[in-house]
């Protein structure tokens, strides 16, 4: 059994009002190629399909192909839906495309979706986990102790009725600790996810007893403790702090029992996204200007550049995103003043500064005690006091 793992791919995304149409029509294209190459039986997406939950027509016309394309070439398809996707939008129709072999689980429903595939080894079954929260968890089983996201995890799989001797894989999209710590995070996964990551996770060693697991919601392909538990990692760069990252498709291999390979296939996107760092005048030299028309964000050195800076350089790179001017603290390679002030908050002050810089007055007591109880009873944070 050989399937491809992809995941996090954000359709309808826009970097800094620039359109990714080309770049994720170009990328599906390249993977459904890869899928052919590679004679894959199955492609397994792990969430974050779409970008928003009310995804423009491209980006709808964008996975419509792709699907059609891959169950056109005899591939499976087996998809979940991730924190961006509305579970209703994508849900709809999944009874109608399953006869055409694609397995769409974009509604919680208590269990995971079970698909069962056939190789000359007997049987592989696929379960199919998209984003949940301990809270839906609590409404299918009121009976059980589901204190956080780990818990509410746990508890689904005890109820899938799984065969431990059997080939199983699972898809998920969770934010997973592995005991070497947390996942490495890229910077695209938004600010919302830099901060509840941390009381969202779940142990790795939920997945001991499949042979493979298929995880999204983070955008830096990486493996966790083990080889066949991995982040796919999406397929396009959607953040400078991914600049130097190598986004590629994994492709597993399944043979017996226990005996799982992993192969990491490198994508080359349309236009890649890099970080330009030093004096101005050396980045616009004619010699050192490369690949024009990729996404680029510059950090510029000088102190005092003194002109219109993205004009400048989006005559000579049209897909500017971002020019800066490194403080003196920036330059001597610090971390800005800023990020630092940040990760030092707490939930309260971090929802305090935001309700005053909003709404021009100090969020009350009690206020901020509704606010703490909504998110302890979300998962977000242990405590509600």
């Amino acid at each position: 059994m050989k399937f491809l793992h992809i995941g996090d791919l954000h359709l309808g995304k826009s970097m800094n009002g620039y359109s990714l149409e080309d770049d994720q029509k170009a990328v599906l294209e390249q993977i459904t190629a890869l899928a052919e190459d590679e004679k894959a039986d199955a492609v397994l997406i792990a969430g974050d399909i779409y970008d928003m939950a009310v995804p423009p027509e491209w980006a709808v016309s964008l996975l419509d192909a792709f699907l059609t394309g891959l169950s056109d070439a005899g591939i499976r398809v087996l998809a979940i839906s991730g924190n961006h996707d509305s579970d209703e939008r994508l849900q709809f129709g999944s009874h109608l495309f399953a006869g055409r072999g694609v397995h769409i689980a974009a509604r919680f429903e208590g269990k995971p979706l079970m698909v069962t595939l056939e190789d000359a080894y007997g049987p592989v079954n696929f379960y199919l986990m998209p984003f949940l929260k301990a809270s839906q968890v609590r409404h299918f089983y009121p009976e059980e102790e589901i204190a956080d996201y780990d818990a509410a995890v746990r508890t689904v799989l005890s109820h899938a009725g799984m065969d431990p001797e059997a080939r199983n894989v699972i898809a998920a999209h969770q934010f997973v600790a592995g005991d070497c710590g947390d996942a490495q995070l890229s910077g695209s996964e938004g600010p919302a996810a830099q901060h509840v990551g941390l009381v969202e996770k779940i142990s790795v060693h939920s997945f001991d007893a499949f042979d493979y697991a298929a995880l999204g919601h983070i955008h830096r392909p990486q493996k966790m403790g083990r080889e066949t538990v991995r982040y796919c990692g999406s397929p396009l760069k959607y953040h400078v702090d991914e600049a130097g990252q190598v986004k590629s498709v994994p492709v597993v291999t399944l043979r017996e029992k226990a005996d799982v390979s992993v192969e990491l296939h490198p994508l080359k996107p349309l236009r890649d996204l890099r970080l330009l760092r030093g004096p101005m005048k050396e980045l616009l030299k004619a010699e050192n200007v490369t690949d024009s028309d990729d996404f680029v964000d510059v950090y510029l050195t000088d102190e005092n550049p003194g002109v219109d800076l993205m004009a400048a350089f989006r005559a000579v790179y049209p897909n500017t995103l971002r020019v800066r001017v490194g403080s003196a603290v920036e330059r001597a390679g610090l971390l800005p003043e800023e990020e630092i002030h940040v990760r030092k908050r707490s939930f309260g002050e971090l929802v305090s500064d935001f309700y005053g810089e909003t709404y021009g007055v100090p969020i009350s007591p009690e206020e901020l005690q509704i606010l703490r109880k909504a998110a302890a009873e979300e998962g977000l944070i242990h405590e509600a006091g």
